[in-house]
């Protein structure tokens, strides 16, 4: 099927476009109530995440209030350790949970890497049947957490302030750190190729603990096994190249090794500023960021200017997605969001009819 809106393709392969392309991490949730309505039909968040035509519904949702440029599968990062059956479940206000952490050699030699087209079936059905209800109208976007990330979560056992089981795990044992390690690359590309065979049209990796970690032990322990990955992707499906983007929390001071990773675009959090990380990177990946969500709680006059600040500082030319700078927060009224496209839409054009920097 045609794609009508391919704005995000181009942006990512650094090709001219008419305005700065956008979608929002968390772009389905909480903070709407059409969201808010399908999450209680369904019953739990995994349910809803098992059952295609809602996981769909959800996904949607945001299309038909907002003109964005991208949809994101409506999913969870933490779908491939579930499927190695850790126990996933979710305690309300605290987030997700394992009951059988990861904690011991014996533990991760008994992992086995999930089949992603069998064991987490429920994920490419509903990535089938969001890019068959899309129509061409924009990109599907597919996810996967990195390696590091899932665990983390694994190892853990659930969100964690001081890390001290899994960095404990690293220093100690960095060999069954590398073997877990290892074991989820291979788990992700598999998983991240599946949805591309299933219809995602561009995929990216969160990084979400990454930054966490000291320069030598991310080189290590995240970025190498994120390179991993990106080198066993498919890069070309249905005529197009699939375009990559890692995204690392926190990782604005890796952004130069990051580069050298394969991927076509880096994703950037507000703690890093666009005209830095665009001198340091040059024209070798795209840029995607970087609004503070918190800015969305603002008046529409302060949304406006820090769109227009953030457009500024990236300057004119291609290469460049708008994105929160990590994940729109439930709290975030619907109105403000309309405010935020409303002054990127209006401001964004100007950028792109320039010469670019050099």
């Amino acid at each position: 099927m045609e794609l009508k809106n391919d704005r995000l393709l181009r942006a990512l392969a650094r090709q001219s476009v008419d305005r700065t392309p956008v979608w929002m991490m968390r772009q389905a949730g909480r903070y709407l109530p059409e969201y808010r309505q399908v999450r209680g039909e369904a019953g739990s968040f995994m349910d809803l995440c098992r059952d295609q035509d809602r996981a769909c519904e959800v996904t949607l949702q945001p299309l038909e209030r907002y003109p964005l440029d991208g949809a994101i599968l409506f999913s969870d990062i933490l779908t491939i350790p579930d499927a190695m059956g850790l126990g996933l479940y979710f305690e309300t206000g605290e987030g997700p949970k394992f009951r059988k952490p990861v904690r011991t050699p014996a533990d991760v030699e008994a992992l086995v890497a999930p089949d992603a087209e069998r064991d987490l079936d429920y994920v490419m059905r509903a990535v089938a049947t969001i890019r068959r209800e899309l129509g061409g109208r924009v990109p599907l976007i597919g996810f996967s957490g990195s390696p590091w990330t899932l665990a983390t979560y694994m190892v853990e056992g659930a969100s964690s302030k001081d890390f001290r089981h899994i960095k404990t795990m690293l220093y100690d044992t960095p060999d069954t750190m590398h073997r877990l390690l290892d074991t989820l690359a291979h788990a992700v590309t598999d998983y991240l190729n599946a949805q591309i065979r299933a219809g995602a049209q561009v995929v990216q990796i969160f990084d979400t603990w990454g930054g966490s970690l000291t320069t030598p032990a991310y080189l290590e322990f995240s970025l190498r096994y994120m390179e991993q990955i990106v080198a066993g992707l498919i890069r070309e499906h249905e005529g197009r190249r699939v375009p990559v983007i890692l995204f690392t929390k926190n990782g604005g001071q890796w952004l130069e090794n990051m580069a050298t990773a394969g991927a076509d675009a880096l994703g950037l959090d507000w703690s890093t500023e666009l005209s830095d990380a665009r001198a340091r990177v040059g024209r070798r990946v795209a840029l995607q960021g970087n609004l503070d969500p918190n800015v969305l709680f603002a008046r529409p006059a302060a949304i406006r200017a820090e769109v227009a600040r953030i457009l500024d500082s990236y300057g004119a030319g291609p290469g460049h997605i708008f994105n929160l700078g990590h994940g729109i927060s439930q709290f975030t009224d619907p109105a403000h969001v309309t405010a935020f496209m409303d002054a990127l839409h209006e401001l964004s054009p100007a950028y792109h009819r320039q010469i670019p920097h050099a």
